[in-house]
Order: C-alpha cells, then sequence, then structure tokens
C-alpha cells in the first residue's frame, strides 16, 4: 500500500503552472515526533503535487502558514541524463484537507501575510474542495 498522510504547514504562497494541465506545488513543514538535544522540535520540509480541481482550489485558498493536512502517494521514476540513470521521488496529492479558515492564517501571520489577499470566511472551510475524478498519468 502507498499511502502517506501528513499535517503540516505551508512554508510560503502554493505557485501554479500549466494552462490546461494545472499542477500546483507547495512546500509544507511537518513537525517531528521528539525533539532533539536542545529540546527544539525539528521538522521536515516536504513538497506536494497537487492536479486540476485539487491544484485551482489550493492554490487560490492556501497561503504561507496554513495548516492542512494531505493524504497523498510516493512516485517514483528515472529519466537519462548524459549517460547516467536519475531516480525520481514526488510526493502527489490525491485529497489536502484545509484545517483553517483565510481568517485564522491572517491572525497568526503576524504580518508576513501578504495583506492584499481577499477574505475567504465565506466559504465553506473545512472538507468542501473538489477533488480530482481522474489523473493525469
Amino acid at each position: 500500500m502507498n499511502s502517506l498522510n501528513l499535517v503540516g504547514r505551508l512554508t510560503k504562497k502554493p505557485i501554479i503552472k500549466g494552462d490546461e494541465q494545472k499542477v500546483c506545488l507547495f512546500t509544507l513543514a511537518v513537525n517531528r515526533n521528539y525533539t532533539n538535544q536542545n529540546g527544539e522540535r525539528e521538522a521536515d520540509f516536504i513538497q506536494i503535487k497537487t492536479f486540476k480541481k485539487t491544484a485551482n482550489n489550493c492554490y487560490k485558498y492556501l497561503d504561507k502558514g496554513s495548516l492542512v493536512s494531505v493524504t497523498a502517494s510516493i512516485r517514483t521514476g528515472s529519466y537519462m541524463k548524459d549517460t547516467k540513470k536519475i531516480y525520481t521521488m514526488e510526493v502527489v496529492a490525491e485529497d489536502v484537507r484545509f484545517l483553517d479558515t483565510k481568517k485564522s492564517i491572517n491572525e497568526n501571520s503576524n504580518g508576513d501575510h501578504n495583506q492584499n489577499n481577499q477574505s475567504h470566511d465565506d466559504d465553506p472551510f473545512p472538507g468542501s474542495v473538489e477533488t480530482d475524478e481522474e489523473w493525469p498519468f
């Protein structure tokens, strides 16, 4: 079974690529379950890829500091560069759940958030995000 469940906060505003084949990329900071020798909690920074409707919703509603839950799978591949085989691994989100609202992100960001963003408080959070019916691969 290839299933990955993550809960964390976005490190910056998601980016979107492509016109018809929408792809959204964002990095999720996921805290580890333990502290290091200095008593500090460390985090892993995981790049997430989403497609189509999920990509549009992530780009539209998520921002730096957004708390999300991601159900994903790991995709591996390879390609040739010169005469060397390069192996790849990516985390592809199947479901992204918004765990806080735009308003709470603005309150928690302490001025780091872009103040020109519109509020989407009347949007139904969480769980109202449409998901992709089919994947492009």
